[in-house]
């Protein structure tokens, strides 16, 4: 009874701690997202990472097998759905994944790396609170098989060659205006006269003074 007592006091102690530092690190550095974050900060969002886990799934093996058909599935999904923020190489670095607080991690370091498949598919499947990490779970068989699928490939984002990234980059989700701007580019190149010139209005010829 004392060592539980001892425990729960050292808690309270230890999170009494960690809270004057985050408030001390807020009225010191504001609460731009421009700022980097505080080892504090950093800590405390890891450790919210760490408890979006449940441990009955930490330990669960990927029941998926990493077939051509089930990595290129993946490929696909990964630049459509999660390179806005992480980069096609899974580097983070995109406006948006910088702009995040905090960023969009490197998933190709160890940090991400060393995480258990359950780790990654808990992840992706429930989010992180606090964090710009959503949840991306379906509920349905589907969508957990497409989880793990991408669990596959967040293994192999540290080994991505020039032509995956070259596919995922035609796959990226564009705005209308990238696409009209494509479309006429194909169309120039293909020797027709481009929309915008076509709808140009003529100027005004001069006028001189009567």
């Amino acid at each position: 009874m004392r060592a539980v007592l001892r425990a729960f006091v050292l808690l309270v102690v230890v999170l009494a701690i960690a809270g004057g530092l985050a408030t001390y690190s807020v009225l010191g550095r504001g609460l731009s997202t421009r700022v980097a974050p505080s080892p504090v900060e950093t800590y405390i969002a890891r450790a919210m990472r760490g408890l979006a886990t449940p441990s009955a799934a930490r330990n669960r093996p990927n029941p998926i097998e990493a077939t051509p058909e089930v990595m290129e599935e993946a490929l696909a999904h990964f630049a459509d759905h999660c390179a806005s923020c992480h980069a096609n190489d899974g580097s983070g670095a995109t406006e948006l994944g910088r702009s995040l607080y905090p960023p969009a991690p490197d998933m190709r370091a160890d940090a991400t790396q060393s995480l258990t498949d359950g780790e990654l598919f808990s992840l992706i499947e429930n989010g992180v609170r606090l964090t710009g990490m959503p949840a991306w779970g379906t509920g349905t068989p589907e969508g957990e098989r497409q989880s793990w699928g991408l669990v596959h490939f967040i293994r192999r984002l540290p080994s991505l060659t020039p032509e995956d990234l070259a596919r995922m980059e035609e796959l990226n989700p564009r705005s209308p205006q990238q696409v009209r701007e494509e479309d006429e580019i194909k169309r120039f190149l293909a020797g027709e006269e481009s929309p915008a010139s076509a709808t140009e209005t003529p100027p005004a010829p001069h006028k001189g003074p009567h």
